[in-house]
């Protein structure tokens, strides 16, 4: 850590000088999806379409039919460029959904949205290999395994039907489980090193499985199996994750570490949301899951411009005389 002195500015300055040179930023693989190539110059924003009537941020509940078309559009029209698709809440509270009903919620939707779009990335949120086996029809792109190989066949069907794979970190909690005295060890850095060790074995099971590693996602999962102050020492620590040569995906949109770090409700974490992208975006994470596709669209590509991994769409300020005053 640096902690400049103002007892001699001038020799400070020259000890700056002397240490100035490229920036250590991290940078992984591109994750490929449809021929879609996503990476530091091109982080994607992953949209959120939930089927549900009890999602926690009221803002996306689809279960009309016509609303998750509608919502779909426009994340599109937003600047999404993958759409994200779940049909049972994360957390325990809520309705319980079975596989049958999951199937019901989804899949239908995943067909209409291929139909209507055929060229755009497709997730489904899932960790129920038959529901991933039924959404084979719609050509998903994405199986987001939420609940870290719960179901041990789903990363099997991922492979059989073509699509990638995220693998996440639940802390062994079993699917729709909220964290309850959850610990990692007495060293704050634990939480990391145990995220880093899970996700290396996922990343390794879905290699033998026969998924390519383009199109693998590394998710430390915030909040699953963590409690807030876990889920901020994961986030410092995005650039481990990032090295183990995976793309990342951050799901961090509105989440109770964001809420409860500022004590907001899920209505009013934006700009909490937006912070944490932009500190994971700059540490290396390429892929996020977010409620506000606009504004995630444009924070990361801000951010993608200050690292350098992406040109201003316009670069004119000084560099041209401005055109001369009307003298009339």
């Amino acid at each position: 850590m640096i902690n400049p002195t103002a007892g001699d500015p001038v020799g400070r300055a020259a000890e700056v000088l002397s240490g100035l040179g490229p920036l250590a930023l991290v940078h992984t693989p591109p994750l490929v999806l449809r021929g879609k190539r996503f990476d530091a110059t091109a982080p994607a924003v992953m949209a959120i379409v939930n089927r549900t009537r009890d999602s926690f941020f009221s803002g996306n509940r689809h279960a009309d039919l016509d609303s998750a078309k509608a919502a779909l559009e426009s994340a599109l029209e937003l600047g999404a460029d993958i759409i994200d698709v779940g049909g049972v809440r994360a957390g325990q509270e809520g309705e319980a959904v079975d596989a049958a009903e999951e199937i019901r919620r989804v899949v239908p939707f995943l067909e209409w949205a291929r139909g209507a779009h055929p060229g755009i990335v497709l997730s489904l949120d899932t960790w129920r290999s038959e529901v991933a086996r039924e959404a084979a029809s719609a050509g998903v792109d994405l199986v987001n395994d939420t609940w870290a190989g719960h179901d041990r066949d789903l990363v099997h069907v991922a492979a059989e039907i073509g699509a990638g794979y995220v693998i996440s970190h639940t802390g062994g909690l079993p699917p729709r489980t909220d964290p309850v005295d959850v610990t990692y060890g007495d060293d704050p850095l634990d939480v990391v090193r145990d995220v880093v060790t899970t996700l290396a074995d996922g990343a390794a099971q879905a290699l033998r499985a026969g998924i390519a590693a383009e199109r693998i996602l590394v998710d430390p999962t915030l909040d699953f199996g963590k409690t807030t102050a876990h889920s901020l020492e994961v986030l410092r620590h995005t650039s481990a994750i990032a090295s183990l040569g995976f793309p990342v995906l951050q799901a961090m949109s509105r989440k109770d570490f964001v809420g409860e770090s500022l004590d907001l409700p899920a209505e009013e974490r934006l700009e909490g949301s937006l912070a944490a992208t932009a500190v994971a975006a700059w540490l290396g994470a390429t892929v996020f899951r977010a409620h506000d596709v606009r504004a995630t669209r444009r924070v990361l590509d801000m951010v993608a411009t200050i690292r350098g991994d992406r040109a201003p769409v316009l670069a004119l300020r000084g560099t041209r005389q401005a055109p001369a005053a009307d003298a009339g």
